[in-house]
């Protein structure tokens, strides 16, 4: 979408100074998806009236409300000067300079900063335009990358200070033919993804275009495809789609969930998922969203109302389960997602589930049999999409991929199935998997159904392989990818707790989410003020805000890796404990029980384990620090050789240590951006 498209009114300088009130009022009324009503039209005149006194005698370009749809906002609006991008947001009336109407204009900054090409090397200055607040210096603090911390003003000082701001800059100029040209590539987190999509958005409008987008869009019409051919020809298809750590898995899912999922006519899709903590974050989110959009437009939606809406479109796989055991009759839904599918329940697991749980003694099917069956009730056509991870698997009991394959193979062999490529590889099946995939018919390999491109970190690509190489022990390849990655993408290693936690928020700005998170086994932690063993609700750490103690921006409760998989903050700090340590040029697997640590020597748990880690250090979209203690020789479960030599290792691969905080970029006099 052209960046003049996303804006409900755009021009020069010049032409916005000689139209009327009513010729602007028409562009923006024509376009609001809001009615109307006789406040926002008096807010957007007073605005023109503070931007008209501000642009006298200024060359350059504006946009009024300027779509963010990663954010699902607007920005009033966006001032090409001729050095300088500024970030404008009014509140009218206002009297004073709130945190949160800070951070919203911080947040917009950053979206320009990271997502919009032509601003990657130009200054961009977020400016609050509280109107009737107080004055308040005008403080100049440039970061790294050029963005310039939020400027305060009011309906007085807003001219001259864009005439200072203006004085005071050097750096490349901005042509606004070329930035209005400009590819606009935003990557939002799954959260925002949800949101957007569940609006009506397209995943075009909310992804890069780049590598990484490009797979997802592939990936996305080749499985639209095979659910069109499925119900042209009346059969029944299942594939399976593959993706390196934050390729886009969930977000493929989300989009071919709601756009096959329209219930006015009578087509229904269902995305679902054995990961708790991932349902309810999105139902959550999409439910206070709705809220919030129905209160700005001024209508009145209840959250319950909200959820349940929420709730035929994200489903927990377990009570989708649940509800169709009482019924022989097939699922309203033909096209059904189901996310990390290779951790559906293997028979004995889901056995002993229905045993204790819910007073069943004779189930007799795993989990991937229990829902081939379910859509294979269907007359006609339907399709099951099951999106696989690589080395996700962190619980027992799951069935892995050879489960599926040996259901279709056995007892469904007229069902289409397509896989991924990549699907043979070590990453996602093992021997016996390949095995019985080599002895099935109606089996297609298609390439564009793996995700091979990493968008979860839109500064570097190359985390989740440093990631993989770390963890596989290869450390020359771990040192060749780290040494691409670290100028876009910081990873420190500390420790000092403190530090950390000053660093995470040393980077964040604007409303980026920060927070610690922990294995499950990482029981020693706690003198540092970490109990990996208390419940936190995923709802609030996730989605509350900074004044909330039990967000995660409080830096008190720490997710695990059954908490965060799936989800991403922009900052982590991983706290590495001694149940995985590095020792001989290989990982010592640990677990704690009682009053003291216990070696792993199952296969399995010491898989679930260095899985667990490989969540943990993939979760960060901007940056992360690792924090590992020192140990202390007064305690016999916190001794120096079970963490020295993990912290010797990750130094010896290059990561950079932090032993002191690390203070913001201070005020300057003359700002240059050089890029």
């Amino acid at each position: 979408m052209p960046v003049v498209a996303r804006a409900y009114y755009h021009s020069t300088f010049q032409d916005f100074l000689t139209a009327s009130d009513e010729e602007v009022l028409g562009h923006l009324s024509l376009r609001s998806e809001l009615t109307l009503d006789q406040f926002q039209r008096n807010a957007w005149i007073d605005e023109f009236k503070v931007l008209r006194n501000a642009l006298q005698g200024i060359s350059g370009y504006i946009l009024l409300e300027y779509s963010i749809p990663r954010m699902g906002r607007r920005v009033d609006a966006i001032l090409l000067l001729p050095k300088v991008a500024a970030v404008v947001e009014f509140k009218v009336g206002e009297t004073r300079y709130t945190s949160h109407a800070i951070d919203q204009v911080f947040d917009y900054a950053l979206d320009l900063k990271n997502f919009h090409k032509q601003s990657h090397d130009k200054l961009v200055f977020p400016i609050l335009v509280a109107t009737e607040a107080s004055g308040r210096p005008l403080s100049l603090t440039e970061h790294p990358d050029g963005l310039i911390s939020p400027i305060c003003a009011n309906r007085h000082d807003f001219a001259e200070m864009l005439r200072v701001i203006m004085d005071r800059v050097s750096g490349p100029e901005i042509n606004p033919a070329a930035w209005l040209d400009s590819i606009y590539c935003p990557t939002p987190t799954i959260v925002e993804a949800a949101q957007a999509l569940y609006q009506g958005h397209n995943v075009k409008e909310i992804s890069r275009s780049e590598a990484g987008a490009e797979n997802l869009t592939k990936t996305t019409e080749a499985i639209t495809k095979i659910i069109t051919q499925s119900r042209e020809k009346g059969t029944k298809s299942i594939c399976f789609v593959t993706g390196v750590p934050g390729a886009g898995k969930t977000l493929a899912g989300l989009n071919i969930a709601n756009s096959w999922h329209d219930p006015e006519n009578g087509e229904h899709a269902v995305f679902l998922s054995g990961n708790g903590p991932l349902v309810n974050v999105l139902r959550e989110a999409l439910a206070r969203d709705d809220v919030g959009r129905a209160k700005a437009a001024g209508e009145k939606l209840t959250k319950s109302t909200a959820l349940s809406k929420v709730k035929a479109f994200v489903q927990n796989i377990h009570h989708f389960r649940d509800d169709l055991m009482a019924s022989s009759a097939a699922p309203v839904e033909r096209v059904a997602i189901f996310d990390e599918a290779q951790r559906a329940w293997d028979l004995k697991q889901t056995a002993s589930f229905m045993k204790t749980r819910k007073g069943i003694s004779n189930f007799g099917m795993s989990e991937p049999e229990f829902l081939i069956s379910v859509m294979d009730r269907h007359n006609g056509w339907a399709t099951l999409i099951c999106l696989i991870g690589g080395g996700q698997e962190i619980n027992t009991g799951e069935a892995g991929l050879t489960e599926w394959f040996k259901v279709l193979r056995l007892s469904y062999p007229e069902w289409s199935v397509f896989i991924s490529d990549n699907l043979v590889d070590s990453e996602y099946t093992d021997v016996l998997t390949r095995e019985v995939l080599s002895s099935m018919r109606c089996l297609e390999q298609r390439s564009d159904l793996h995700l091979a491109t990493s968008i979860r970190s839109f500064r570097a690509e190359g985390v989740s392989s440093f990631v993989k190489a770390l963890l596989d022990c290869e450390q020359d390849k771990a040192k060749d990818i780290l040494g691409q990655v670290l100028p876009t993408f910081p990873i420190y290693v500390t420790r000092d707790i403190r530090f950390a936690k000053a660093w995470l928020r040393q980077k964040a700005r604007g409303t980026e989410r920060f927070g610690i998170i922990a294995s499950s086994e990482a029981q020693r932690i706690k003198p540092f003020g970490f109990n990996v063993k208390a419940e936190i609700d995923p709802r609030h750490w996730f989605l509350n805000g900074k004044t909330d103690i039990r967000s995660s921006y409080y830096l008190e409760d720490v997710a695990t890796e059954f908490q965060i998989q799936g989800l991403e903050l922009d900052w982590t700090c991983v706290a590495w404990d001694g149940d995985l340590r590095f020792n001989e040029g290989g990982w010592e697997y640990h677990c704690f029980r009682g009053t003291r640590w216990q070696t792993i020597r199952s296969p399995e748990n010491c898989k679930y384990l260095k899985n667990a880690y490989r969540v943990l250090l993939t979760r960060a979209r901007q940056g992360m620090i690792i924090f590992v203690p020192n140990g202390n020789s007064d305690d016999h479960t916190r001794q120096q050789e079970f963490y020295d030599h993990t912290y010797e290792y990750l130094r010896g691969l290059g990561i950079p240590e932090i032993t002191a905080q690390q203070e913001p970029k201070a005020d300057v006099d003359k700002l240059h951006c050089s890029g």
